[in-house]
């Protein structure tokens, strides 16, 4: 897990997700996914980049299985943009840091 993108589990998605002013572009992800492995570069230079204007946060399907149901993630990497606690953007499978700082851009 990245140092500039935050765990979001059960227990604090309200509190880093729903209740946030700025847009919270999350990243469903799991350990053993080789294209999730691929993304997490382009998801920590984001993290780094958006910060204070976006929160980046990282969701283990594997441990967080309840919120993976909850927002239907059926494939992995999937990118999910929360904009005022609601779902505003979603991308599956592996995309360039370009496609997803314009999908936060959009957002802010």
């Amino acid at each position: 897990m990245s140092d500039s993108a935050i765990e979001i589990t059960n227990l604090n998605f309200e509190e880093k997700v729903t209740n946030n002013e700025i847009p919270v572009l999350i990243d469903f992800w799991a350990e053993w996914c080789a294209p999730c492995k691929m993304i997490a570069p382009a998801i920590d230079e984001i993290a780094v980049e958006y910060k204070g204007k976006a929160v980046i946060g990282k969701v283990d399907i594997d441990s967080q299985v309840e919120l993976a149901q909850k927002f239907g993630v059926m494939s992995i990497p999937t990118l999910l943009l929360f904009k005022n606690g609601e779902p505003v953007g979603k991308v599956v499978g592996v995309v360039g840091k370009d496609k997803i700082a314009s999908m936060i851009d959009s957002a802010i």
